[in-house]
């Protein structure tokens, strides 16, 4: 069953995977952007990934062109789990 989407949930969850990318944990916030974490498109995937093995809420295509930010991505999980 998955977890229960709420923002602090996925924003945690989001947060706790970015160091396996290599992003330090202090320049983790909901404002930073994935480009400026240096998290690449095949990062992005992998998070996505976790998401939906999380959450059960997939994100492909356009609505992950769209996501510039941890809260973007947060925002998006919660929008398409609710």
């Amino acid at each position: 069953m998955p977890t229960t989407i709420t923002p602090e949930a996925v924003e945690k969850t989001i947060t706790d995977a970015l160091p396996q990318f290599g992003v330090e944990a202090t320049d983790i916030s909901r404002d930073s952007t994935f480009e400026d974490l240096d998290v690449d498109s095949l990062d992005l995937t992998e998070i996505s990934q976790i998401i939906e093995e999380e959450y059960g809420v997939t994100i492909k295509g356009e609505d992950a062109r769209n996501i510039t930010t941890i809260g973007d991505a947060v925002d998006l999980v919660v929008k398409k789990g609710g």
